[in-house]
């Protein structure tokens, strides 16, 4: 028997989680098959409930409500189908998080529209209310409004060491708290992922970290603009080094900056707060700060390129004819220019503005192709280079490839040993060091049973592979991918997919 403390904390839980994904209490219901009064007793910590509810309260939650026996989400893959039909590309999550840190700059209301109901996004809104930011979400829409004071000492430690994105408070943050600690950030486990280009390059600012065993001391006596040259040409590090500049008044110079599609979308919203920016789009940005910002903004986030070549490369696998909607295909060119001489066909529409007035929008309609391996080497680039995040989706894309596809991951030190899962599958690869991936095809892919690993794109491939096989599949705890992509299954099933979430097994 659950005593009425325990049942009123996970009502509470249960309450705050069904609102903050939108759901109705008539909607909850249904996915339940109960009643709207059950779910207000629930709520209210009126209703005992029993390990099967709690875990199909779980499942319809997308989140562990309570832990009980086996309840990690898995799932149980039929490959080999053939899909078709159409299917939307969703908003960015790296932009997401970069615009929910940039948010704490104004001190006004912040409306972030068409956000992405995903783990990574739910993480960093619990860190901001946890210092008492007021965070809602009203539709697919979430409106951000910091307190009088942001208390940093509340910061929820769970949520926070679950994202690697939680550096980039620091630069949002210093502006309002001028001494601070903030949790070690974790997320993707790629590797031996450095921080010291965050450090250099806020240092410039005047920004001191200090970093202790489980957590980073930050302090400023005063900041001041800077002519910053970056360590390295990194997304996230050139977005905290934005968001640091953009509160200070003058002007700062940021070299060797990203001009990826997440730190044009910080630009684009920076420039709504009435931040000068110069030289969007290139590696050099000239940024003309503000010390105090306070403007009610509303931003529409970009589509999501990584997305876009998620489908790609499921329709490429399982040799299927979609048409993939709202592709930014400024951030697709080249891979699918590597894709053509591959062989693989494909029809463009004309292009269209995205609802944030600057991203290039297309729809791309797949054909089912014979590909032939490329003799040059696959290597991804900062941008305008082919993005770093697609080039996993190559390794499971030269497995349905005739000849030898080499793939050189030289950015993160142990992302290519992730790869090799796809022999699980019965894919003829080579694992040469920790940068260089060998795959041969063309492969007939088998069913098989696998975990999925601790990193998104790595585990997403997996997926891929097993949308592939024929035979029926399970992945197992997929937190990592739904990370970065929201409500996946069901949208491959509008496909004809048939991919099923199970809990436990």
């Amino acid at each position: 028997m659950q005593s009425d403390i325990q049942l009123k904390d996970i009502g509470k839980l249960i309450k705050n989680l069904r609102e903050e994904r939108n759901i109705t209490q008539e909607q909850f219901a249904q996915k339940l098959e109960t009643t709207q009064s059950a779910i207000a007793r629930i709520e209210s910590g009126e209703q005992n409930m029993t390990t099967e509810m709690l875990a199909k309260i779980s499942d319809a939650l997308n989140k562990d409500v309570v832990k009980v026996s086996d309840n990690s989400l898995n799932l149980k893959i039929e490959g080999g189908r053939k899909l078709s039909g159409e299917v939307t590309t969703k908003s960015s999550k790296n932009a997401a998080v970069g615009l929910l840190c940039a948010s704490l700059l104004n001190k006004n209301k912040t409306i972030l529209k068409n956000m992405p109901k995903i783990e990574e996004v739910y993480r960093i809104i619990e860190v901001l209310q946890s210092m008492d930011v007021s965070v809602k979400w009203v539709g697919d829409d979430v409106e951000i409004k910091p307190g009088e004071k942001i208390t940093v000492e509340k910061i929820d430690h769970a949520s926070a060491t679950r994202t690697r994105s939680i550096i980039m408070m620091i630069g949002s943050l210093i502006h309002s708290v001028k001494k601070f600690r903030l949790p070690q950030a974790g997320g993707c486990k790629l590797g031996s992922r450095t921080v010291k280009p965050h450090f250099f390059a806020l240092d410039n600012f005047g920004i001191t970290i200090t970093t202790k065993s489980t957590y980073y001391e930050v302090s400023s006596q005063k900041l001041k603009p800077s002519y910053v040259v970056l360590y390295e040409t990194g997304d996230t590090v050139t977005e905290n080094a934005l968001m640091t500049a953009a509160g200070i008044p003058g002007k700062t110079t940021i070299k060797f900056a990203s001009a990826n599609y997440m730190v044009q979308d910080m630009c684009h919203f920076l420039q709504l707060l009435g931040v000068q920016i110069e030289g969007i789009g290139t590696s050099t940005l000239v940024v003309h700060g503000k010390a105090d910002i306070d403007v009610p903004v509303t931003y529409y986030l970009s589509e999501d390129p990584i997305e876009s070549m998620f489908f790609l490369a499921v329709a490429i696998v399982t040799k299927s004819s979609i048409t993939i909607r709202r592709c930014p295909i400024d951030f697709l060119e080249l891979e699918l220019l590597k894709l053509e001489k591959m062989g693989f066909k494909y029809k463009i529409s004309k292009r269209y503005k995205a609802l944030n007035g600057h991203t290039n929008l297309v729809d791309i309609k797949t054909m089912p192709s014979k590909l032939v391996a490329l003799e040059e080497k696959i290597e991804a680039r900062p941008y305008p280079g082919l993005n770093i995040d697609n080039l996993p989706f190559f390794a499971v894309i030269g497995t349905q490839a005739v000849g030898q596809t080499f793939i050189h991951d030289w950015v993160y030190e142990k992302r290519a040993i992730h790869y090799k899962e796809l022999d699980k599958l019965g894919a003829d690869t080579l694992l040469a060091d920790p940068h260089r991936f060998y795959v041969t095809g063309p492969t007939e892919l088998k069913a098989t049973e696998a975990i999925c690993p601790p990193a998104l794109r790595p585990a997403v491939i997996l997926l891929i592979g097993m949308m592939g096989a024929k035979g029926t599949s399970i992945l197992r705890n997929v937190y990592s991918i739904n990370r970065g992509y929201e409500d996946l299954a069901n949208r491959l099933n509008k496909l004809g997919a048939k991919v099923e979430i199970i809990r436990g097994m």
